[in-house]
């Protein structure tokens, strides 16, 4: 990580992601769950912070529009 932004971001996706796992586990809800999965790895992968927040905010939406 070359900023702090890219720091804070991580974390707060990360943190999210913590929610929805659990969630996802509890409920026994495979969406969230993966998604949960996901919020917590992709700030590894992906070193620019828009898109970073871009992508992690499409994460977060995705268990609003999917739903099973």
């Amino acid at each position: 990580m070359d900023s702090s932004a890219g720091l804070v971001w991580s974390i707060l996706f990360g943190a999210i992601g913590t929610g929805y796992f659990i969630y996802g586990t509890r409920q026994r809800v495979a969406v969230p769950f993966m998604v949960g999965v996901a919020l917590m790895i992709f700030p590894y992968f992906i070193a620019n912070v828009y898109l970073m927040v871009l992508v992690g905010c499409g994460l977060i939406a995705i268990p609003y529009y999917l739903r099973f």
